[in-house]
């Protein structure tokens, strides 16, 4: 059985979903699966090896150009090759700084139309290629890209399925008509879909009540995440308490709130240490400076510490530098898989009670909940894993083995597997 999974690139960024469809892919080819990982938009960026082929389809040079100008709809193939080039979309998307959906809504609803949108060419360059790939499953990214599932089922005769990535974030942010249209597409087009996979339960539900999905068509995979050989108790790092924030750095995610928490236990006397990690885009450096700026106000910028992006190896380090994490995620996250990699390590996490948070806390029981959007409620959660070093390595070593033994990259792929077997099996055109 030969599986083709299509992962959207979020431009020059790590993702969690580029992340953890990296890592997917990967485990299955070391089982000795064949699935082939194909790159929509821009090329993967993960911290691991990346096992994407080199081919891009959808690139999104041209993908915006055949948006605005029917020029580039009437190009010839070869031309569209050369702007899918990985290596011209990357030095692209670097300069591109961040994409906000409040100004891609003509866009999104173009490519959801799929055969009737501006990047027909781009479709029937994918069904063609996928064609020679001979695939006995596909498997969609998002539901943004339901467009194409019809003209690959009829092309190809394979079941296709969608992996559900928090999509309602992105959509319900752009303008009238626009989102209104996009979610009447995706109604529509679901119907052409076999079934959905969803990495919460959380999500699950909020798939299904907010885009109308099937809910007898969805299925719940876990995340999965490398887990390093135990060895033993994490011992305590030297120095002052340190709260961590592993994530893009942006007001999506929360850190000012958190450095508002930070403040609070600093001006209460505590002796603690923020370490701030991730992905800065050009237009989110203004966000961050004001944060470090109100720290100098505050005279605290000294414990403040920003690492910037990690690779495999520096988030390892980074995350066993910490006594606990915090992404205070300002909307209800349908995924976060930097929980499950703090958990790997035996970091303790605090999260806002909302989303995905309350489901992957109670599987584990590797940390706390806090009130949404509350800086005095996550530093009060802080405060309580500051004074009670014992309930902090219960937390850790509790989030620890529940990852290892449910939330692991094998099982991730095993679960998925037996998914795709199943419809293999089961579908016939």
């Amino acid at each position: 059985m030969r599986v083709v999974y299509l992962a959207a690139g979020a431009g020059g960024m790590y993702c969690g979903s580029c992340l953890r469809d990296n890592r997917l892919a990967a485990t299955l080819i070391a089982q000795g699966r064949d699935i082939i990982l194909v790159p929509l938009y821009t090329p993967l960026r993960t911290d691991e090896a990346p096992v994407a082929t080199g081919r891009i389809y959808y690139g999104g040079i041209n993908v915006f150009l055949q948006q605005w100008s029917r020029l580039f709809r009437l190009m010839p193939t070869f031309m569209d090759r050369i702007l899918n080039a990985p290596a011209l979309i990357r030095r692209v998307a670097r300069g591109a700084g961040g994409t906000r959906p409040e100004t891609l809504g003509a866009l999104t609803t173009s490519v959801l139309r799929g055969a009737h949108g501006a990047q027909r060419k781009e479709l029937d360059n994918l069904v063609a290629g996928l064609g020679d790939l001979k695939p006995d499953l596909i498997n969609l990214p998002n539901l943004m890209f339901l467009g194409v599932a019809e003209p690959l089922k009829t092309a190809l005769r394979v079941p296709v399925l969608c992996t559900l990535s928090g999509e309602d974030v992105f959509i319900d942010r752009l303008p009238q008509p626009y989102r209104a249209e996009v979610i009447q597409l995706i109604r529509r087009h679901a119907a052409h879909v076999d079934g959905f996979i969803a990495v919460t339960r959380y999500y699950s539900e909020r798939a299904v009540e907010h885009f109308g999905l099937p809910a007898d068509r969805m299925h719940y995979v876990p995340m999965g995440v490398q887990v390093q050989p135990s060895t033993g108790e994490r011992p305590p790092h030297e120095g002052p308490f340190t709260i961590g924030y592993l994530a893009r750095i942006c007001p999506d995610k929360g850190l000012h709130t958190l450095a508002q928490a930070f403040a609070i236990l600093r001006q209460a006397g505590r002796k603690c240490r923020l370490r701030v990690a991730g992905y800065l885009a050009r237009g989110e450096r203004p966000y961050l400076q004001s944060i470090l700026d109100n720290a100098q106000v505050a005279g605290i910028a000294d414990s403040i510490e920003v690492v910037g992006e990690v690779d495999r190896e520096g988030k390892l380090r980074f995350l066993r530098s910490l006594d606990v994490l915090s992404v205070p995620a300002t909307y209800p996250e349908a995924k976060g898989f930097y929980v499950l990699e703090a958990l790997a390590c035996g970091v303790p996490v605090v999260q806002p009670r909302q989303g995905s948070y309350p489901e992957l806390i109670e599987q584990t029981g590797g940390g706390l909940l806090c009130d949404p959007d509350r800086p005095q409620s996550i530093a009060d959660a802080l405060a309580r894993l500051m004074d009670d070093p014992s309930m902090r390595e219960a937390l850790g070593r509790r989030g620890q083995t529940a990852v290892a033994e449910e939330f692991t990259a094998d099982i991730m792929a095993d679960r998925t597997w037996a998914l795709y077997e199943r419809f293999v099996q089961e579908t016939r055109y």
